[in-house]
């Protein structure tokens, strides 16, 4: 049987503080009725996803986009079809949106969302707006004070809101330890961070989630993760993001966009292949490898979440 192919255009439409997303409620004679999903529809003929999104918004909402980007584009097989979800971030609208349709509207917090039903299809879009742009990777440093002062001057300058913290060089209590103090200056600066490691040293350090290599993620046949932690990966190519997804990653980093020098002997993948590789991701994708923050408006053009760096954040 051949399905149907549906494209259809959402949107992540987030309040002026950013701590709220928009949600509509499906009406309850339609599929997956009583849902809540992010509000947008189908593209008309040769219609863009933009185009359809501003259609749909003055429709459904009452609204007028004003400025938006990409957010992420995600594919999903239903028994029936096969649904493309073209998802935009609004950042600046006009207008107070209300369901002209009669549907419910409802503005909710972030950390909120988790606990609302929403079609499959949907669930990859609450990653990606929970998750900020800039992921920050922590660069290698011996001497401790120094360690977290970069980190503070990483998340109060440059406003980092999610670190990867990865210290190779440290044996496991001087890592358990560092991760202590990390944690609760991530705390304070209401930032989250992962950890470069096993899965149970969240047993140890209670933080938000873990970040796997790609060969500790290859080895695994299942998600090592309860849901309420985030899961992230080191990803390099197509195989690995396969991997990722089924294994129930939250969010990856795919790496070398760029020529690094610390890898300098590694093929870049380009922004061709990038975003190639990021349009079947189902996932937030970070790019990773010679990235600055000037990157982060075309990579957000590409598909991807955002950008990961190293250098560009740990000064």
């Amino acid at each position: 049987m051949v399905k149907r192919r549906v494209h259809v255009a959402a949107a992540a439409i987030i309040s002026g503080d950013g701590r709220e997303v928009l949600l509509a409620r499906r009406p309850s004679n339609v599929d997956h009725g009583g849902l809540w999903e992010f509000p947008g529809g189908k593209l008309a003929p040769y219609e863009t996803g933009l185009e359809a999104l501003k259609r749909e918004l003055h429709e459904e909402l009452g609204v007028e986009i004003r400025r938006a980007q990409p957010l992420i584009r995600i594919h999903h097989e239903y028994s029936d079809k096969h649904i493309l979800l073209d998802v935009w971030q609004v950042h600046d609208f006009a207008g107070e949106p209300f369901g002209r349709e009669g549907q419910a509207v409802r503005w909710v917090p972030m950390t909120e969302l988790v606990n609302y039903p929403f079609p499959a299809a949907n669930l990859p879009i609450l990653r990606a707006v929970m998750l900020p742009t800039e992921y920050l990777i922590t660069g290698e440093e011996t001497d401790e004070s120094l360690f977290l002062e970069r980190l503070v001057r990483a998340l109060d300058e440059d406003g980092v809101r999610l670190v990867q913290l990865r210290a190779k060089s440290l044996g496991e209590a001087q890592y358990l330890k560092l991760a202590e103090q990390a944690l609760d200056i991530c705390r304070q600066k209401d930032a989250r961070l992962v950890l470069n490691g096993e899965p149970s040293l969240l047993e140890v350090v209670d933080a938000d989630g873990i970040h796997l290599t790609s060969d500790r993620l290859m080895s695994l046949e299942r998600r090592p993760l309860a849901e309420g932690k985030w899961l992230s990966a080191s990803t390099h190519d197509r195989r690995q993001l396969a991997q990722a997804l089924r294994i129930g990653c939250d969010f990856v980093t795919l790496s070398p966009l760029r020529t690094t020098p610390s890898h300098p002997e590694v093929a870049p993948i380009g922004w061709h292949d990038f975003q190639q590789l990021v349009e079947h991701a189902g996932m937030p994708v970070f790019a990773l490898g010679g990235m600055t923050r000037f990157d982060a408006r075309h990579a957000r053009a590409v598909g991807a979440q955002g950008i990961a760096s190293i250098r560009d954040f740990w000064k």
